[in-house]
């Protein structure tokens, strides 16, 4: 058995694509997402990552209300897993190609201030929460995060007593972070996730993980995923470089090629298999937060 740490496995349960006529299984309601977080947690997942939608149209939404519910149906389980709550909404937006260049927000939503985006984060005190260091196309749209929004928000995160997971999606991402950490901006407590193969960011290939590994701060806690069919070979990928793993719904619909996965639990069953096959132990919550919380 290898003498690596234990492997945590992050779960990615709803997201912000427009996924549900894909798959009926990615949830919308705050009921159907705290129910789905805790069949995770018992499938292996040491943490939930948390976008929150609509009820009534399955749509992407930042009401708090919604947070607050999911949040409070986790906490009320008394399940031990981790919460970490997404800051991403209110980013993305086009540029359309006929003059004048006026930007478009993303299906008509606002974008919302650094303040605005980790509103939630400060109310609810999750364990963790992302922070995208990402200014990027991606796919049509261009996702937006300048360093002065992220410095603004880290502040606001870091008096809160939030672990930060700081999402990266390229190389540069990777070089942004760390210049973020050394000049005090973000902590060095902070978690990072290397975003694979999300159009147009870094391809998940064995290769590219390494290098972007290389330029994170030495004795940096990572973790990796990929998009679509690449999510179960970067589980493996990421446990044999000495990271940790994310999987779900947000990120992937099919547990295997044809298959829909019938629920995030699914998804993470397979990835703990694969954990284990290889060799590792798969971590607890309670290990997750001896590594990954400030102290």
């Amino acid at each position: 058995m290898s003498k690596r740490p234990p492997v945590i496995i992050s779960c990615a349960l709803t997201g912000a694509g427009d996924t549900r006529a894909k798959n009926p299984a990615v949830p919308a309601s705050p009921r159907e997402i705290a129910d789905q977080a805790i069949d995770a947690a018992r499938a292996g997942a040491s943490i939930v990552h948390i976008h929150v939608r609509d009820p009534e149209t399955g749509k992407s939404s930042t009401k708090f209300a919604y947070y607050e519910e999911v949040v409070h149906r986790i906490r009320a389980s008394r399940c031990d897993v981790l919460i970490n709550l997404t800051t991403g909404p209110g980013t993305m937006l086009t540029v359309p190609t006929d003059a004048p260049f006026r930007i478009v927000p993303i299906a008509d939503a606002e974008l919302m201030t650094p303040q605005e985006r980790v509103a939630h984060v400060v109310k609810l005190k999750p364990d963790i929460c992302s922070l995208d260091v990402a200014t990027m196309s991606f796919g049509d749209a261009v996702f937006v995060n300048p360093a002065n929004h992220l410095r603004e928000m880290a502040t606001a995160i870091q008096a809160s007593g939030v672990t930060m997971e700081l999402e990266v999606f390229d190389l540069g991402h990777a070089r942004l972070a760390s210049h973020l950490i050394a000049t005090g901006a973000i902590p060095k407590s902070a978690y990072f996730q290397l975003c694979m193969s999300v159009p147009w960011g870094a391809p998940a290939t064995p290769g590219v993980v390494a290098e972007m590994q290389r330029l994170l701060p030495a004795g940096s806690k990572w973790s990796a995923f990929g998009i679509g069919s690449d999510q179960f070979p970067m589980v493996a990928i990421a446990s044999i470089l000495g990271g940790h793993v994310r999987v779900g719904l947000e990120d992937n619909l099919y547990v295997a090629p044809g298959k829909l996965a019938r629920d995030n639990a699914d998804l993470v069953t397979k990835a703990a298999r694969i954990i284990e096959d290889l060799g590792y132990e798969l971590a607890t919550p309670d290990h997750a937060r001896a590594a990954l919380l400030a102290h």
